[in-house]
């Protein structure tokens, strides 16, 4: 059974071709938003199973956004999708309380996340 997911991402592009390779995988794409506080006020309304997130955007960050996200649901099941450099982001990444993060050149890695849980 596919999982209701949020993208939030600053690039359409990035939204547009998450939401591609999730839909094919049986995904529900509940949302889309192009900045953590867009993203922040949809998770609240949507509830989704996962959400996909930027690190880098406008307005509010994608960290800042993942820690007011757990900070209104500790369950909530956060993965990061940047071009940000991986050994670095990705161990920030966790520490935040992420699942993972996955590479915008290696995007379909997300299903391999998304299906560990």
């Amino acid at each position: 059974m596919g999982k209701r997911i949020l993208i939030v991402d600053d690039s359409s592009m990035m939204r547009h071709m998450i939401r591609d390779v999730l839909e094919k995988e049986g995904h529900d794409i509940v949302g889309v938003a192009k900045n953590g506080e867009e993203g922040v006020a949809l998770y609240k309304i949507l509830k989704p199973d996962v959400v996909t997130m930027d690190v880098t955007m406008r307005v509010m960050d994608g960290f800042t956004a993942t820690q007011n996200i757990l900070d209104l649901d500790q369950n909530a099941r956060i993965i990061f999708v940047s071009n940000l450099d991986e050994k670095k982001y990705k161990k920030d990444a966790l520490k935040s309380g992420a699942l993972g993060y996955v590479s915008k050149q290696r995007v379909k890695e997300i299903i391999e996340i998304i299906k560990r849980f």
